[in-house]
């Protein structure tokens, strides 16, 4: 058989490699040279391949017979291995893709997913390998895109937010392709993530911000003094000495203020990144016992620890994280407590949820800050409780917010940007923990954290 006729028998195996071969490279070359992306072309090549193995049976039916059987069969096993390759091509791309049918224009319950890769369906968990769309996506811009692209022709983008915890932001694209002759439509859709690109701008635009608004108030107090120490005060030195404390105090604060903020930013960075190694928190809070002591002793107040023995409470997780949350509310405890008073930092491993969230003060509001949707069922337990004169339950929601400081209880006292608890917050979120705050007005306040108590770190990605 020629060449000429394995390209005119449509029952041939080795025709259906050539029409194959020169539509999928015809479609990947045009792609390239409009300056498609990998993903992009990587999509249309298994729209390619799926419309090719339907033509390729059809055509296998036509051939009748004995000879026809084995025609069919050869047909079959080529268009298998060609459909097995570009699945793996898809599969190894990082983007969802997922290519959608239907026959009838906004009817929801038509709109079926034929193929999806595997980035599609870790983010959508798909209960079949063919599923309705609605059920795994209900965003109804996603869905007017796709629809615009499989009834109206046209190239649709909008963005799409994951509804997980950790949250993740794509760009979604459906575009259109051909119609088959029996009335069914095809399009791609393709999620690019954007989410590092959006969260480094947002970043960057809130650091901005919070930073010119913060630093504006001691900036002013600093020029003021100065000009006092140009003018009247030139002479005097105990106006002098008492203006320069002040201003060193001003200093200070601008200096807290700016770490604090650089250490935000850099957490909410990576927020929706698994964290990586392993965190004794017995040792991490014993750490943070020391470091703190001496600011403890001047402040008068006495830091009761109750740990595991090292090595009972281990768990994967950003150490230095971790010893950042137990400072952050130590230190936050610290701050409040009675003068004479004491801070109690207690670290259990293998706690229930139920029984780590129990009421521990009476007539006390409660109230979780963070708890992303985690499958664990024990827990190491980190709680922070001070005999400061507590908190109303009008101000729970509001504690992790950026800045906030409950009115009545800012003073020189208690310095402070008000970004601890936002910090201890969004680390917590990335490391799939749970966050709850207990209070009641003159009896203190109590910080619960749970972190789940996994042995590998490869399980917090899941």
């Amino acid at each position: 058989m020629s060449r000429t006729d394995l390209r005119n028998d449509p029952s041939s195996g080795a025709a259906l490699a050539l029409w194959v071969a020169a539509g999928l490279m015809a479609v990947s070359g045009a792609w390239a040279w409009a300056g498609r992306g990998a993903t992009e072309i990587a999509a249309l090549l298994l729209a390619g391949a799926v419309a090719a193995g339907l033509v390729a049976r059809q055509a296998g039916r036509r051939r009748a017979g004995p000879r026809g059987e084995e025609g069919d069969q050869r047909i079959r096993e080529a268009t298998d291995a060609v459909e097995a390759r570009f699945t793996a091509l898809l599969d190894a791309t990082p983007d969802p893709i997922l290519v959608v049918s239907a026959r009838e224009p906004d009817d929801l319950g038509g709109l079926k997913i034929e193929r999806s890769n595997a980035a599609a369906r870790t983010l959508f968990r798909p209960a079949a390998p063919s599923v309705l769309l609605v059920s795994v996506l209900r965003d109804p811009e996603v869905l007017s895109a796709v629809d615009e692209a499989l009834f109206g022709g046209v190239e649709a983008r909008c963005a799409f937010i994951s509804g997980a915890s950790q949250e993740r932001i794509f760009q979604a694209i459906a575009r259109p392709l051909d119609p088959e002759p029996d009335g069914l439509r095809r399009a791609v859709l393709l999620f690019r993530d954007e989410t590092d690109l959006r969260r480094a701008e947002r970043t960057r635009a809130d650091f901005l911000a919070n930073a010119s608004h913060e630093l504006r108030t001691p900036l002013a107090s600093l020029s003021g003094f100065i000009e006092t120490l140009k003018g009247h005060a030139r002479n005097d030195p105990q106006a002098q000495e008492r203006f320069l404390g002040i201003m060193q105090n001003q200093a200070d604060r601008m200096g807290r203020l700016i770490d604090d903020l650089l250490s935000l930013s850099r957490i909410e960075l990576n927020e929706h990144v698994a964290p990586q190694g392993r965190a004794d928190l017995a040792l991490a809070a014993a750490d943070v016992v020391d470091a703190l002591g001496p600011q403890a002793a001047r402040r008068g107040v006495c830091i009761e620890a109750d740990l595991p023995a090292p090595g009972d409470a281990v768990i994967g997780g950003d150490r230095d994280q971790l010893v950042q949350v137990i400072q952050n509310l130590t230190d936050n405890a610290m701050k409040y407590a009675s003068a004479g008073g004491r801070v109690r930092l207690t670290v259990r491993a293998g706690v229930g949820r139920d029984e780590a969230l129990a009421s521990a003060l009476e007539d006390s509001a409660r109230l979780t800050l963070v708890e992303p949707d985690s499958p664990s069922r024990l827990y190491a337990l980190i709680r922070v409780q001070d005999d400061g004169p507590g908190l109303a339950r009008e101000h729970l929601p509001r504690l992790a917010e950026r800045f906030y400081r409950v009115e009545g209880q800012k003073s020189g006292e208690r310095p402070g940007a008000g970004l601890g608890l936002s910090i201890v917050k969004h680390i917590i979120n990335r490391h799939q923990g749970v966050l709850a705050v207990e209070s009641a007005p003159g009896k203190g306040a109590l910080f619960t954290v749970l972190l789940p108590a996994r042995l590998h770190v490869t399980e917090l990605s899941q």
